[in-house]
């Protein structure tokens, strides 16, 4: 019985890790094209902010919009929001999850008229905020990925991390009610 149980218990965790590999390592990626607008998304944006700018300097979009939160993995974008120019404008998302961005993305979407937008996020975060964004906005969502560099042991704690968030989402979506 113990043997059957250990044996289980491994295809499953094999399986699970195959899944996450698939979901969060390697998300399947869209080609971009053109939209209304680039969002990079809040936190590591050491390497977001760069993809966010690169997809406006190379004419995907006009406009790149920021998430702004003040936290520490979002220094370099914060320090944009403090100078916005007409190629860049900022928002607070409410709360300061991804939730709270997908919302604020499809507010501001709906409200400027956008009907295509890019949004910029780590790889590991690409199927839960298109999710996200999905469950919010009417928008035609294109998703663009970063590459962070992380060890074995970082890579399990972000499959860990999304997984579970990401059921959160298919049990809970983010606009059926306000959190």
């Amino acid at each position: 019985m113990l043997r059957r149980t250990l044996h289980f218990s491994t295809v499953l965790l094999v399986l699970w890790l195959l899944t996450a590999y698939e979901l969060f390592y390697n998300p399947p990626l869209a080609e971009t094209g053109r939209a209304d607008a680039v969002f990079v998304l809040a936190g590591a944006s050491d390497e977001r902010l760069a993809v966010g700018q690169d997809l406006v300097d190379t004419g995907a979009a006009p406009l790149l919009v920021l998430s702004s939160t003040g936290l520490p993995g979002n220094t370099q974008a914060d320090a944009l929001c403090g100078a916005e120019t007409r190629r860049t404008t900022c928002f607070r998302p409410d709360p300061l999850t991804t939730r709270g961005e997908a919302r604020s993305i499809s507010d501001m979407s709906r409200d400027r008229g956008w009907d295509d937008i890019i949004v910029v996020t780590s790889t590991y975060h690409v199927t839960r905020s298109h999710l996200n964004i999905s469950q919010c906005s009417k928008a035609t969502v294109t998703m663009a990925a970063s590459h962070p560099d992380l060890g074995p042991g970082q890579w399990i704690a972000r499959f860990t991390e999304e997984s579970i968030a990401l059921a959160t989402s298919v049990l809970r979506p983010v606009c059926a009610n306000r959190v």
